[in-house]
C-alpha cells in the first residue's frame, strides 16, 4: 500500500492543517462516514499541532463530551500518527 506523504506532494503546513481539520470535521459530523469522536479528536489534535486554531477550539469542545479513556485513545492515536508521518 502506498503512503501519501503531504510533504512530498508539496503541500505546505497551512494547507496540511486545513486538510487535517477537514478530516476531524468529517468524523465529528459523520460526513461520508460514521460519527467517530475518537477519530475526530485525533485529527483535530493533529491539525492543532500543525497550526489550526479552530481545530484546537473544536478539540476542546469535543473533549468535554468524551470519556477519559476515549480521550486517551485519541491522544495515543494522534501520537502514533505523528510518529509515522
Amino acid at each position: 500500500m502506498a503512503r501519501f506523504d503531504m510533504h512530498d506532494a508539496g503541500i505546505g503546513a497551512t494547507t496540511q492543517a486545513e486538510i487535517l481539520f477537514e478530516l476531524g470535521m468529517m468524523y465529528a459530523t459523520g460526513r461520508d462516514c460514521e460519527i467517530d469522536l475518537v477519530a475526530a479528536h485525533k485529527w483535530f489534535n493533529i491539525a492543532a499541532i500543525k497550526g489550526s486554531a479552530r481545530a484546537a477550539e473544536l478539540r476542546a469542545e469535543l473533549a468535554a463530551t468524551m470519556t477519559k479513556p476515549d480521550i486517551a485513545r485519541a491522544l495515543r492515536e494522534a501520537r502514533e500518527w505523528m510518529t509515522v508521518h
